[in-house]
């Protein structure tokens, strides 16, 4: 290390046998110090690429339904009860997916974890193909949607690879890239259908080889994270357990310092009004616009795939807002703008419900989608601080808040005919702006809250050491906690400092 660089009061003179070198800054965890967009450099930003395209091609195939259901809905007698049940379907099983797959990242890893996931789930999407009834539409519908708890390991994976400072930007970009499946999909479906109806193929049969598409992107998704893909800047979980760098870790106590930590609940509720929100316009807004202003199927879905889209910016750029607060004020400067952006995300929603013309439902949907996307970037600039221990099953949790209520407000507002979609989209906005009150409330005695300071002699060490017990810490089990701990002392804000970096090419344990 160089003698202008202070050292870190926990980093140690390596032994030369075990120490290798990272194209990118790393920290004293190796997590990456910057973030490349443009670079494949293992393992951080490889695992970045391989994180949202497998997410990506997991949101084309949930969501390839709703651009075509005007023919779908034809072919196989569709009512409008029918299709509200498989619209909360897809979202429904994957609550209790992205809990296990929380639980399951902080057991086995990201890399095992989400393809295992992609390729359980890629049949579903093939057998979409020979469906005919509403019930087997109802059934593959809800097995595909189990694809999009992958969004767990996607943000778990960037939580492993990228520091304190870089994570928000890291989480933003692969989750929004990923999201950004549920606009290019609403393109993809409608162009690969017109394709095949030119080919001289029937309306019945085309809509269903278009699904083979999707099918065929998810599996090769899935191959690519098994064969390139590493779960940590070290190497992967097995491996790491096996040469004793890496403890490994027990089912219950994982479970408990995660479902214990009342900051993770507060954010499953607040991420179920931004994601959650997301989904359920994903699954209605096409047929919306088909319905409400009589476009064609085809202008429907680029006008839908406009909302998906923005994620190419705003859920990263949710992201970067957190970070760049976070320089400046810290964790409280986090809390702040997750708050104020996804409110405002609340009043655009209501308004949308409220435009009767299509040019300024699109102007207000589009705006919307920027607020409500950029609030998911944001939520997850918290969501890595909530626990080390834990940080899986916290991701799941959030995750899994965030699908649940997508249920919830399609039972409510979108299903049968009790509301109208106009009227139900402004009652989903007044449910946002009820539901990101409680951030007020989340609070880290190091750090602070909303309203309130830290407290006095508070300190990072103390609080993801709480979760290792005296025997445990005596083995040196929460080694990576008091890292973790070092490198998040900026979470104080300008006054606060951080921990150094360890430049490019400098030898680091392996």
């Amino acid at each position: 290390m160089e003698d202008s660089k202070k050292p870190s009061s926990l980093q140690v003179e390596l032994p030369e046998s075990e120490v290798t070198h990272f194209k990118l800054p790393v920290d004293s965890e190796h997590k990456a110090t910057e973030f490349r967009l443009l670079s494949f450099a293992a393992p951080h930003m490889r695992a970045f690429h391989l994180s949202w395209f497998s997410f990506f091609c997991c949101f084309v195939s949930t969501f390839a339904a709703p651009p075509l259901l005007p023919v779908i809905r034809d072919s196989l007698g569709l009512t409008t009860t029918d299709i509200g049940n498989a619209g909360i379907a897809s979202v429904s099983g994957v609550v209790f997916a992205r809990l296990a797959m929380g639980t399951a990242c902080d057991l086995v890893g990201p890399r095992l974890a989400s393809a295992s996931l992609i390729l359980l789930t890629t049949p579903a999407v093939y057998f979409t193909a020979i469906i005919n009834s509403a019930s087997s539409y109802l059934l593959v519908r809800f097995f595909t949607g189990f694809s999009i708890a992958t969004f767990v390991s996607c943000q778990f994976w960037m939580s492993s690879m990228f520091s304190p400072p870089k994570v928000g930007v890291a989480n933003g970009l692969a989750g929004g890239w990923g999201n950004l499946g549920g606009g290019a999909t609403q393109l993809i479906m409608p162009l690969v259908y017109d394709l095949i109806r030119d080919t001289g193929t029937a309306s019945f049969t085309a809509w269903r080889v278009a699904f083979f598409i999707p099918g065929v992107m998810q599996t090769l998704s899935a191959i690519a994270v098994l064969a390139s893909g590493q779960d940590m800047p070290d190497g992967n979980y097995r491996n790491l357990e096996k040469a004793g760098n890496k403890p490994k870790d027990s089912f219950h106590k994982v479970f408990y310092h995660g479902v214990s930590n009342y900051r993770g609940w507060i954010l499953a509720l607040t991420y179920g009004y931004c994601f959650g929100v997301e989904l359920t316009v994903d699954n209605i807004i096409a047929e919306y616009f088909y319905d409400r202003f009589g476009v064609n199927l085809q202008i429907a879905g680029i006008i839908a795939a406009s909302f998906g889209l923005a994620n190419i910016v705003s859920r990263p750029g949710g992201g970067w807002l957190s970070d760049r607060m976070s320089e400046r004020f810290g964790m409280r400067g986090r809390l702040w703008s997750l708050w104020v952006v996804q409110s405002f995300g609340g009043f655009l929603c209501i308004m949308l419900g409220r435009m009767d013309t299509l040019s300024a439902s699109i102007v207000v949907m589009v705006l919307f989608s920027f607020f409500v996307q950029a609030a998911c970037g944001l939520t997850f600039g918290v969501v890595p601080f909530v626990s080390r221990r834990s940080l899986g099953l916290i991701s799941g949790m959030t995750g899994g808040g965030g699908s649940l209520g997508a249920v919830i407000t399609q039972l409510i507002f979108f299903r049968g005919s009790k509301y109208s979609k106009e009227t139900g989209i402004t009652l989903m906005g007044i449910m946002i702006l009820c539901c990101t009150l409680p951030i007020m409330l989340i609070y880290f005695p190091q750090w602070g809250g909303m309203f309130c300071g830290p407290k006095p002699n508070a300190t990072e060490e103390v609080y993801y050491s709480a979760e290792w017990n005296e025997k445990e810490k005596e083995k040196g089990y929460h080694s990576a906690s008091l890292k973790f701990a070092d490198n998040s002392v900026g979470e104080r804000g300008e006054k606060g400092g951080s921990s150094p970096t360890i430049p490019v090419d400098v030898p680091t344990q392996a």
